[in-house]
């Protein structure tokens, strides 16, 4: 065994175990609780392995599923940004990217440019990985605000254009699931749950 490599691999395992403390807008089912980042990034990766029959194009799962699990790291320094926040959105990058240098910059060289290489696919979001990686980021909080009567849509005053406008994110990676969604929103929208414009 390679102790240095190890103690770096270990170091960035411990490093992010904080994913956990990073709490999300978004209620787990039941709406308990807010979940937090490492648990939407589980969710998001057993939800590629279980709906990639609905993605437009041929993809590497086991790629993906990485993607998806390492996307929101990041957020151990820079804090989650909520979706519908366009003041936070404006030094979002900086702050990601400072937090992306900082945490991957823990591992072996190697394994940093790997895991690093993967954060960067999914931000610029132009291969078939990072579209169904997208899909997925988007569509898991849909489906939890849909379970939950939209009480996270109504805490913050969410308009129907918002989410819409965010799903078309989805529609670069899956047809069937931006359709689904929009479903969602039109059911949210009447319900009351969604504002209209």
């Amino acid at each position: 065994m390679d102790e240095e490599r190890f103690e770096r691999q270990k170091r960035f395992i411990l490093e992010v175990d904080k994913e956990k403390k990073v709490l999300r807008q978004t209620h787990i089912s039941g709406y308990e609780r807010q979940e937090d980042d490492a648990e939407h990034a589980w969710h998001m990766a057993l939800m590629t392995y279980l709906l990639k029959e609905y993605a437009n194009e041929p993809f590497d799962l086991a790629k993906t599923m990485a993607m998806t699990l390492i996307h929101d790291i990041v957020e151990i320094d820079a804090g989650d940004t909520y979706a519908y926040d366009a003041a936070a959105h404006k030094d979002k990058a900086e702050r990601e990217g400072k937090a992306a240098d900082r945490i991957f910059g823990i591992l072996p060289d190697d394994q940093r440019d790997e895991l690093k290489g993967l954060w960067m696919e999914f931000e610029a979001n132009e291969t078939p990985e990072a579209h169904f990686a997208h899909a997925m980021d988007n569509f898991q909080p849909v489906l939890l605000n849909d379970a939950n009567d939209g009480r996270d849509w109504v805490a913050h005053g969410v308009k129907r254009s918002q989410p819409s406008k965010r799903n078309e994110v989805t529609r670069l990676g899956s047809e069937d699931l931006y359709r689904y969604a929009e479903k969602l929103f039109d059911k949210n929208t009447d319900e009351g749950h969604l504002k209209q414009e």
